[in-house]
């Protein structure tokens, strides 16, 4: 995508981490940003931070499917129509074993992570396709890749590859009608998101991410204006995957040899 050619962009859980990266990562390249969050402090102390900058916020569940019709009519009205969509918000794990978790920890994980993301799309996506132009990033992760080496994440793991399979289908959809769709599938990422988990009124159990003793500890979390910055060079490069993590790939890697060595163990069906 050529990024001189946005004018507006509207980025989901834009009031902190992962989504605040992307927003300032745009704004640097003059783009106009309309950050959604469902921390309405946050999103003024924000706004209040880059006095002079084309920023605008609105608060927003994402749950809320009348809440979406107002905030893009406010949001379109101030900087004109999206041509890029940041479908970021989401809560974290709720550190439970798959055995003690609760059909309300699943469906609250779906709702938000999973639910969130389609309504954005629903939202957006149609008028991109008439426009035939624009750009989509999913904010999946590198659990939506692979299950990872600790214990404790399944209901989140489930939320999350169900968002990169449903983000996939949409870069094959939009593509005939030039609109262009990425996966962000980042590692671990110095946010809030335990914060805004539990501001969403769900408090599951600490968790330890150093990774498995075997594994050895993991990198320390990335700083989320790099993951701004590496997001934006995947809009450009209009890539279908955008990974912050290379060194993820041990995980990831060795679930594609195991289920390369499974189809290669298949017989021909008759």
């Amino acid at each position: 995508m050529d990024i001189s050619q946005a004018k507006h962009a509207f980025i989901t859980g834009g009031a902190s981490g992962i989504g605040l990266g992307i927003a300032d990562a745009l704004l640097k390249r003059g783009v106009a940003v309309t950050i959604v969050d469902n921390d309405a402090e946050g999103i003024a102390a924000v706004i209040a931070e880059r006095k002079g900058q084309r920023i605008g916020g609105r608060q927003l569940d994402v749950r809320d499917l009348a809440g979406w019709a107002r905030v893009k009519a406010e949001a379109e009205a101030e900087f004109g129509a999206v041509d890029i969509l940041v479908a970021n918000a989401g809560i974290g794990p709720d550190g439970e074993y798959l055995w003690d978790a609760t059909a309300e920890s699943l469906e609250r994980l779906l709702a938000i992570n999973v639910g969130g993301i389609f309504n954005a799309i629903s939202a957006f996506a149609g008028d991109m396709r008439d426009r035939r132009r624009g750009y989509i990033v999913v904010t999946g992760s590198m659990a939506g890749l692979a299950a990872q080496d600790f214990p404790r994440i399944g209901t989140y793991t489930a939320s999350k590859y169900a968002v990169v399979g449903l983000s996939e289908v949409l870069r094959n959809e939009m593509a005939p009608y030039g609109v262009g769709v990425s996966t962000l599938c980042p590692g671990m990422v110095a946010s809030n998101l335990g914060k805004n988990t539990t501001r969403m009124g769900f408090r599951g159990k600490p968790l330890d991410l150093g990774g498995a003793p075997e594994a050895g500890p993991r990198a320390p979390a990335m700083d989320p204006a790099k993951v701004g910055e590496r997001t934006v060079a995947g809009i450009i490069a209009e890539e279908r995957f955008i990974i912050t993590h290379p060194d993820d790939w041990a995980e990831v890697g060795a679930r594609c040899r195991a289920l390369e060595e499974a189809f290669g163990q298949s017989a021909p069906a008759q």
